[in-house]
């Protein structure tokens, strides 16, 4: 059983280390043809709230606490605004930089997990998720212009934005993990997709509903590139949740920091972005901060 439960967490890492990178250049590709991050985000939950029906009939929720329900709205909330925010932040900002600033994330996880589940985090992971953050620096420092790294790139919006994008997906991450312990990774899911629509689609009568005609001709017009979305993104959130099931979520989170390098090398790749020498130095310091997570947890 144990052996099970390790090689399952094993997999659902890979594959969210894989997927999430993915994800990330689907939105970006969207969001360079019109699509707005709202709109993105809203029919990427959409889309997978419809693949999730036939699993609504398995789920016993009337037995869940009411605890469960307040995890599940907290998380919901959260984690729609983080999206788009993430979105927003790639639709401008160079996803070889956007990817590992995602390392801080880890930071954030682990203070939030030690508050709200009481995981605390050995020596030697705090070791890994301190080279993870020291490696995102160098990254940072080479980004547009690659003049080294300093405070006024946090000025910049796309920046900002995906700063509290993560600190949106790291409180995510501690809520999502504490439903997950008074029910099971399937129904978690499941709610996050449906509940996930619902709130970024109120989101949208409420501020964007003139463009969704426009929007829908958009997405109509993109076909191929929002099926690829939906799917990488969706074995990315279902895989995150399999693998918070086997494993603390600082540490998961951290290991995850590892797609950085996918984030430089499809950044350049898909959109010919600058300076990849430096970022995969910078990436290559957070996954040696990610191995010794995996070595001494």
């Amino acid at each position: 059983m144990v052996l099970l439960i390790i090689t399952l967490t094993t997999v659902a890492i890979v594959v969210r280390i894989v997927s999430s990178p993915l994800s990330n250049v689907f939105q970006k590709q969207l969001t360079q043809r019109s699509a707005e991050p709202l709109f993105v985000s809203s029919a990427t939950y959409g889309f997978l709230s419809l693949l999730t029906i036939p699993f609504w009939a398995k789920l016993d929720l009337d037995s869940l606490p009411h605890e469960f329900w307040w995890n599940v709205l907290l998380f919901n909330a959260i984690g729609v605004l983080g999206n788009v925010l993430l979105i927003k932040a790639i639709q401008t900002g160079e996803l070889s930089v956007l990817g590992p600033v995602n390392a801080y994330k880890s930071v954030v996880s682990i203070v939030f997990g030690m508050l709200l589940l009481n995981e605390i985090p050995s020596w030697m992971g705090a070791v890994g998720v301190a080279l993870i953050v020291a490696g995102s620096y160098v990254v940072l420092g080479s980004g547009k212009g690659g003049r080294g790294f300093s405070l006024d790139i946090l000025k910049q919006p796309e920046i900002q934005f995906r700063l509290i994008a993560l600190v949106c997906s790291a409180i995510e991450a501690v809520f999502i993990k504490r439903a997950m312990l008074l029910s099971s990774a399937m129904t978690t899911f499941v709610l996050w997709c449906v509940l996930g629509f619902l709130f970024s689609f109120g989101w949208i009568i409420m501020t964007l509903r003139r463009r969704l005609k426009e929007q829908i001709r958009v997405f109509s017009a993109q076909k191929g590139t929002c099926a690829a979305l939906f799917v990488s993104t969706g074995c990315m959130q279902f895989s995150t949740n399999v693998a918070f099931d086997g494993m603390q979520v600082g540490y998961v989170l951290a290991l995850f920091q590892t797609s950085a390098l996918l984030n430089v090398l499809f950044g350049y790749q898909f959109f010919k972005e600058k300076n990849i020498v430096q970022k995969l130095v910078g990436a290559a310091i957070m996954v040696t901060g990610a191995a010794l997570i995996v070595i001494f947890t």
